[in-house]
């Protein structure tokens, strides 16, 4: 990792407190699965970009599942960036609240491959008194979701988009923090 990166980029750190005007930006995914890495690539492409708002607190969450239960219960604003079902075109990218995720689960079962484990996270940290004040997902259509390390054209062409996405929502979020 470059010192670019590493000034922006922040493994996993319990110690670590949250300020309060920080929107958590959670990456998922396994980057050994193509498309289903999407989440961490679109992570490190904030990382690198020096027009990144100071008010994203970006993690590679990669599939690291309950370890991240402290970085999610001390976080008021949290954007999950996942690969997700959308039942769309590949590199279709949408911005999915807690309400619409909620619907979207109990419609067509399984949003993510990373789902069970994220919204028994989600659970865990409820039942210990946390309640984010805002969650959503962005969800980008996987093409691929095999053994590969480079996303599918269609996914990668979609990550410029889910980058400015990802930021127009954290910086909206902020201003109400």
């Amino acid at each position: 990792m470059d010192g670019a990166t590493a000034t922006r980029f922040q493994e996993p750190n319990p110690y670590a407190p949250m300020q309060s005007k920080t929107v958590l930006v959670l990456g998922l995914g396994n980057t050994l699965l193509a498309d289903d890495g999407v989440g961490i690539h679109i992570i490190r492409s904030l990382a690198l970009d020096p027009m990144t708002p100071p008010c994203m607190r970006l993690i590679d969450g990669g599939t690291l599942g309950f370890r991240l239960l402290d970085q999610i219960s001390q976080a008021v604003a949290i954007l999950i960036i996942d690969a997700a079902q959308l039942g769309c075109a590949p590199g279709t990218v949408r911005l999915l609240d807690c309400n619409e995720l909620a619907r979207h689960v109990g419609q067509t079962g399984r949003i993510s491959a990373h789902e069970a484990g994220l919204a028994d996270l989600l659970t865990l940290a409820r039942l210990e008194g946390f309640a984010p004040r805002y969650l959503a997902l962005l969800g980008i259509q996987p093409q691929t979701v095999d053994w590969g390390v480079s996303l599918s054209p269609a996914v990668a062409s979609a990550a410029t988009a889910a980058c400015q996405l990802a930021v127009r929502t954290a910086l909206s979020w902020g201003k109400m923090l």
